[in-house]
């Protein structure tokens, strides 16, 4: 007997994803999950009661312009997209850089985001909604412990990060598959998802696979599992380190440099001292460091005999006030305008 299609459960969650009253963005690229992602939000579309009432739910297909069809998969995603009643319907074209150091699969989600942001400003939506599944969060905690990055690299994918939504999480592959035929949708199937030059589509393809097969069949359940738990203990140890931030933090001078109380950074767990120290590179104006990069910091403020610098991303630097300075008890970050 064939496995129920999960309409409910997709719609409920789906539901709970939009903006009421505002319109919302579904991001498409004409795969299964993201259509399926569609289906399950056209039934949300200009409800005249309930909590939804006047809620309006559009799409966004992102062009990537790296598949020779690439036009012809956008304009036939357009249509079912049209089909399932959604408005407005646009196609954004993602600048793609693809000779950046962050590898093309990086480049290719900074230019989707990048696209998205774009849309939205254009069609003053309140939110995208974007098709991540189950799937993809079991690939991103797999990532996760290959780069042995921490707990909130552990978390996976956010199910809620700014302007994004991803109400798929809970819902497998085979899931959103199920849904598009359940609604006669074709999906395209991306080349890109099965190269084994991508090392995702070799998670997809190669490790996932053998997992199912000589570890567990509910491995993806479990890695979720995972990414669930993980999830809420880096959020209670980022609220902790937020909270003990401004208490260690200096008024910033003319320069922009920030100064952190070593005494106090030191009296703080690991966890909770390397992410204060994240909080005061992005107060800097850096990106948030790498994990690497952290404990080269924590080897400096803990009391190394070197004093620094430490580069960190953004051209940020990270010193440790001398002996016998104003600046002793002191661990500085200066931005390169300070320099």
């Amino acid at each position: 007997m064939a496995a129920p299609v999960p309409l409910h459960p997709a719609r409920r969650a789906v539901g709970e994803a939009l903006a009421p009253g505002e319109l919302n963005l579904v991001g498409c690229s004409g795969g299964a999950d993201s259509l399926a992602l569609a289906a399950a939000a056209s039934w949300h579309h200009r409800k005249e009661s309930g909590p939804h009432a006047g809620t309006r739910v559009g799409a966004v297909v992102v062009d990537h312009h790296l598949h020779p069809r690439s036009v012809e998969i956008s304009g036939q995603a357009v249509r079912q997209l049209k089909g399932l009643g959604l408005e407005p319907v646009r196609i954004v074209s993602a600048d793609v850089d693809c000779d950046s150091r962050q590898g093309p699969e990086a480049a290719a989600r900074t230019g989707r985001y990048a696209a998205f942001r774009k849309a939205m400003s254009e069609l003053g939506a309140a939110r995208v909604l974007t098709a991540h599944t189950k799937d993809d969060q079991a690939e991103q905690v797999l990532l996760g412990l290959a780069r042995g990055s921490g707990t909130r690299s552990l978390a996976g994918i956010p199910a809620a990060r700014g302007p994004y939504r991803r109400p798929l999480l809970e819902l497998a592959r085979a899931d959103t598959e199920a849904i598009c035929a359940h609604h006669g949708l074709t999906w395209w199937e991306d080349p890109a998802n099965s190269d084994p030059r991508y090392l995702r589509s070799r998670l997809r393809t190669d490790v996932m696979p053998h997992l199912r097969e000589h570890l567990s069949p509910t491995i993806a359940d479990s890695l979720a599992r995972t990414a669930a738990i993980a999830a809420e203990d880096a959020a209670y140890l980022e609220s902790q380190a937020k909270e003990i931030f401004p208490t260690l933090l200096e008024d910033p001078d003319a320069s922009g440099a920030l100064r952190l109380q070593l005494k106090g950074l030191r009296a703080q767990p690991p966890a909770i001292r390397r992410r204060i120290v994240a909080l005061a590179a992005v107060a800097a104006g850096a990106p948030a460091p790498s994990s690497e990069r952290l404990q080269a910091v924590e080897r400096l403020a803990s009391g190394s005999r070197s004093r620094g610098p430490v580069q960190l991303e953004g051209e940020l630097e990270v010193y440790r006030g001398a002996r016998g300075t104003a600046e002793y008890g002191k661990l500085i970050l200066i931005p390169p305008s300070s320099g």
